[in-house]
């Protein structure tokens, strides 16, 4: 569509015997970019075209943490989950993305994306964030003596968060208003200045977020599940999971498509409003790219008429006008996902859950557990799909589990005694 987020598209396909240099590669042999898990993947992501197997081409090129981007992340069962779920063990897992670096799955895009930066040698990044973009775009400009600018809403950032943005020497800009405003905000600071922006518009940055889809598949011997499960935002998540499935679909590397399950929080639920007919009694659909856009603009106007701002404690997805919402529609389509919406309580509940087996997820992620809860009790998801749920974040907001277990009533409260 004219005017809208451009793709990263490549030449060829990929031979799918990449699959077991892939799996070698999980033996770094001492290099950085076979042990990072974006760019063990670089073959399907050479947006650089270089020499892959040249390992200084890849270090001259090639932007890593040291290969810690996407290293640790896999999926994994967790009983307690899968039990407060309903479902048998064995046919969910979870996999967290909190383990990157910075803490959210933000570090596989921001790889990728300040890669790019560094081939049309910006000296800035610029970024609008509700935190976890400011952290992993802080840290990567730090790494590469970069400067970063990142547009914030005042007084909407978690503590957490927001010390991470400071910690790794980001100018932080107040805007006052939501992250749509910040985001505005950003974009114009980007035209001025020639400032590279590395939100999730870049192309680039959705190529880096295509690699939690291919751990997860990779896990799983490239069998693929029926499920795929991620919190609602932005959406660059559900437009990097819709175009690496795509992909691998075009290439032959798959022959079944899993669906895609978007959870929005109900006080940022944009996309479900719109996907499921809540406005105007009209379902947004991508429609082989002929989608009704006016819809999505008279329901911005309707926002904007009533003062309907996004609300939610889950902050990293309290986003109104989700930048993504067209390229998910497409992935939407493509696999015939759904989206559904939760509250702020079933999101605390399902973070808790996560938390009681062992592992650490935010807010925004405890929506994966409660929305998969909601989509079986619906019968759209059934207790035989084999699902894997993405848990974007690790906890940056400590207040959040304090005062959840300090309050007797909740489901899964543990308070002191």
């Amino acid at each position: 569509m004219c005017g809208n987020l451009l793709d990263v598209k490549y030449k060829s396909n990929p031979s799918i015997n990449l699959k077991d240099i892939f799996y070698q590669r999980r033996n770094p042999q001492g290099s950085i970019f076979n042990e990072s898990g974006v760019w063990r993947f670089r073959e399907l992501l050479n947006f650089c075209a270089i020499e892959t197997d040249d390992l200084d081409q890849c270090s001259k090129h090639l932007v890593s943490l040291d290969g810690a981007e996407g290293r640790q992340s896999k999926p994994y069962h967790m009983s307690k989950v899968a039990k407060f779920i309903g479902i048998n063990n064995e046919k969910l897992m979870l996999q967290p993305e909190g383990y990157n670096p910075s803490g959210s799955f933000k570090d596989n895009g921001m790889s990728t994306a300040v890669t790019h930066a560094k081939m049309v040698q910006a000296k800035k990044i610029i970024c609008a964030s509700t935190g976890n973009t400011s952290a992993s775009a802080g840290m990567f400009a730090a790494n590469e003596n970069m400067s970063c600018d990142v547009y914030i809403p005042e007084g909407e950032i978690a503590p957490g968060k927001l010390s991470q943005a400071y910690q790794f020497g980001t100018q932080l800009i107040h805007v006052k208003g939501n992250f749509d405003d910040a985001f505005s905000k950003s974009l114009e600071a980007a035209n001025q200045s020639n400032g590279y922006t590395v939100n999730s518009i870049n192309p680039f940055r959705i190529e880096g977020q295509k690699t939690i889809l291919y751990r997860a598949l990779e896990f799983m011997n490239w069998e693929v599940p029926d499920w795929i499960i991620y919190p609602g935002g932005a959406l660059g998540n559900t437009s990097s999971c819709g175009k690496a499935i795509m992909e691998l679909y075009e290439w032959g590397w798959i022959k079944k498509i899993p669906r895609i399950a978007v959870i929005n929080a109900e006080g940022a639920n944009t996309l479900d409003i719109l996907y499921n007919g809540k406005f105007e009694n009209t379902e947004l659909r991508w429609d082989k790219g002929e989608l009704d856009v006016e819809l999505i603009e008279r329901y911005y106007a309707k926002m904007q008429k009533d003062g309907i701002r996004p609300k939610t404690k889950a902050t990293a997805i309290q986003i109104g006008k989700p930048a993504n919402i067209i390229k998910a529609l497409r992935a939407l389509e493509f696999t015939n996902g759904v989206v559904t919406t939760v509250t702020d309580n079933e999101m605390l509940d399902g973070m808790t859950i996560v938390g009681l087996n062992g592992f650490d997820c935010e807010m925004a992620s405890g929506s994966v557990p409660s929305g998969i809860k909601k989509l079986m009790g619906n019968d759209i998801i059934k207790k035989d799909d084999k699902i894997i749920g993405i848990l974007t974040g690790r906890q940056k907001e400590p207040l959040l589990p304090i005062n959840y277990h300090n309050e007797p009533s909740n489901l899964f409260a543990r308070p002191p005694k």
